[in-house]
């Protein structure tokens, strides 16, 4: 799974609009963030956790700023989260996390990626029933062995760890997360951590298959790509490359 993780984690960047649309996603995530549980990363640890995400993925230091700042005045914009699930090209399932201050809007846009790519969306927990929400740490490594062993040692539940074409990939219980990053902060500096996020997590995977769904499913990726209050986009879906 580790390595499959890892290409779907590629596959969407390769899809991702601009850089300015990302950096707006984050800023609307941080801004989202620090409102609701405050602009202290060291007293709010979902947001410490989302700034690192935002520099790791070369998030201007200006536009964190600015979110942050925003959050700290009173008032502004007021966004709330929402989540769609459904069945997307050749059958897979799909799991989008959007943020919005416009809720009719959104579910038009998303709903029109289902309706344009012969999907179908699906009422609240259709999907969800069938991932899992996990933490998800992957870095460089060949070692798996002795990362179980340290973390394990450390009376963290891991659920696995995985190594693939000199990837590993650690999955844990999402209430784990921060215990597994002040872990490795502590007990292995050495690994770069490539991701460090919480993530649904499929139980099953089934292969996108045919002409026609593969080229839909590429098509349904860069379509929630494009719109500005989609998040996240998760789905059980195996393409063969």
């Amino acid at each position: 799974m580790g390595r499959a993780y890892q290409n779907r984690k590629l596959s969407m960047a390769k899809t991702a609009g601009a850089k300015t649309k990302v950096y707006s996603k984050y800023g609307k995530a941080i801004y989202v963030c620090a409102k609701n549980g405050g602009v202290d990363p060291d007293g709010n640890l979902a947001l410490r956790g989302l700034i690192d995400r935002a520099k790791k993925d070369q998030v201007p230091t200006h536009v964190i700023d600015n979110a942050l700042k925003k959050a700290s005045g009173a008032g502004g914009e007021d966004f709330v989260e929402a989540r769609y699930e459904g069945y997307g090209p050749g059958n897979c399932m799909v799991i989008i996390d959007c943020l919005t201050d416009n809720g009719n809007r959104t579910i038009k846009d998303v709903r029109q990626c289902f309706t344009k790519t012969n999907s179908k969306i699906g009422t609240s927990g259709s999907v969800s029933h069938m991932f899992d929400q996990q933490a998800v740490f992957a870095f460089q490594g060949e070692d798996d062995e002795s990362v179980l062993e340290t973390l394990m040692m450390a009376d963290i539940d891991v659920t696995d760890v995985e190594l693939e074409d000199g990837i590993i990939t650690v999955y844990a219980p999402h209430t784990e997360f921060f215990k597994i990053k002040t872990e490795f902060a502590n007990s292995m500096p050495e690994y770069d951590l490539e991701v460090e996020e919480i993530s649904w997590i499929p139980q099953n995977y089934i292969d996108v298959e045919g002409e026609e769904n593969l080229a839909n499913f590429e098509k349904f990726i860069a379509m929630l790509d494009d719109c500005d209050d989609v998040q996240n986009v998760y789905h059980n879906a195996e393409v063969k490359a």
